[in-house]
């Protein structure tokens, strides 16, 4: 189905939309863009099951949750602030996104207005010199509180403090700031070093019942409404009791694993980030969950050293990135043999590649659950349920 009718057809369309090329499906309207996403998954994921209606927003703008522009300044030397262009590094000046959320967009523009007074120059990649490369900022839609990440090419910043407490003097909702250095040339935003600035270095934010502590590199889904609905989706698919073992791959900062674990009887999450993994543990703690464990590690490799140890769980969740699943983890999975997999996928190209394998494996599809968690954006969400045959997988 073509993405590409006139822009006409949205009233509403952001007049960026063009420009910027984040938006892909800002030419149609809501309704529209959600019968594209239930056809491109009826397209890919038909021949597994019927394909449930996809749930969408009742109010599909100012979603995002995370916010973060690149800074850089035009020829004439006017200090900017936005998005990259979509396939360039060219960037596109924005002081208000219809996706993102207000305060944080506010806040940004803020600081793009403050850095001359204070002396702070820009980045300059082609030159190397500056400082401000990007700002990232995080709030939690529940908590309201918010965290700024100042991202500087060096971690000389010699008006740190004054700085610091005229951006809180402008917005007394920041309850953190963090300066993070990025000197690399790199397509990466953040660096390796951090220094806190004001506040404890993280926000906290609730979802599902569950209390998550969110820290600058860490993993948190950016659309806290649709998230409710697709993890209560998921949890739904799985039916959980007091007697199920879980295992949460690709576990983050434990937001699946540890909605999971009010309900069923053990769960164990990994992940490759460790930076994630120290926040799940902390969250385990927070929340305090005993039936709960988190380790770092590659989620293939882990599932490999279980199924070789005989470890069974009754559910697997799975949330693997874009690129879908690797071959060994899958190959991992249906050597442990759990009863049921509850795949949560944001690509379902690369979801409907992984049914493939796991439906030639001994697993059958149950339910296809899309959800819209990226309005006006060619991103679908989906859960599955996979339930095993009783005659076992054939490897």
């Amino acid at each position: 189905m073509s993405q590409t009718s006139n822009i006409k057809t949205n009233p509403n369309a952001c007049p960026l939309a063009k420009k910027c090329g984040g938006c892909q499906l800002q030419n149609m309207t809501y309704d529209r863009q959600l019968k594209w996403k239930q056809a491109r998954c009826e397209i890919l994921l038909k021949k597994f099951g019927k394909v449930e209606k996809i749930i969408g927003m009742e109010n599909p703008y100012n979603y995002r949750n995370k916010v973060q522009a690149a800074f850089g300044r035009t020829k004439s030397g006017k200090i900017i602030s936005g998005v990259y262009q979509s396939g360039s590094h060219r960037i596109v000046s924005v002081d208000n996104c219809m996706t993102e959320d207000i305060i944080a967009d506010k806040i940004i523009v803020d600081i793009r207005e403050m850095l001359p007074k204070f002396k702070i120059w820009t980045y300059d990649e082609d030159k190397g010199t500056g400082f401000l490369r990007h700002v990232l900022v995080k709030r939690g839609f529940t908590s309201g509180e918010v965290m700024v990440v100042l991202v500087g090419a060096s971690g000389y910043f010699p008006m740190k403090k004054k700085f610091t407490a005229a951006l809180l003097e402008k917005h007394p909702e920041i309850t953190t700031v963090v300066l993070n250095i990025n000197p690399k040339d790199t397509n990466l935003v953040l660096g390796d070093r951090e220094e806190v600035l004001y506040g404890n270095g993280y926000i906290e934010d609730t979802l599902c019942g569950c209390v998550f502590r969110i820290s600058p590199k860490s993993f948190y889904q950016i659309n806290p409404v649709q998230t409710e609905k697709l993890y209560g989706k998921a949890m739904e698919l799985a039916e959980l009791n007091e007697n199920t073992g879980v295992l949460d791959a690709y576990c983050g900062i434990g937001t699946i694993g540890l909605v999971a674990a009010k309900t069923a009887g053990r769960v164990i999450g990994v992940e490759l980030n460790p930076d994630a993994v120290k926040d799940a543990i902390s969250n385990c703690k927070r929340n305090g969950m005993d039936n709960a464990r988190f380790y770092c590690a590659d989620a293939g490799d882990f599932m490999q050293e279980l199924a070789e140890n005989g470890e069974r769980f009754d559910v697997v969740f799975m949330d693997p990135p874009r690129s879908g699943s690797s071959k060994k983890f899958i190959e991992s999975l249906v050597a442990s043999a759990p009863k049921k997999v509850v795949y949560i996928s944001c690509n379902p190209e690369t979801l409907a590649r992984d049914l493939n394998l796991l439906t030639h494996k001994g697993y059958k599809v149950k339910k296809i659950c899309p959800v819209d968690m990226f309005p006006h954006t060619n991103h679908i969400e989906c859960a599955v349920l996979l339930v095993r045959h009783n005659g076992g997988c054939s490897l």
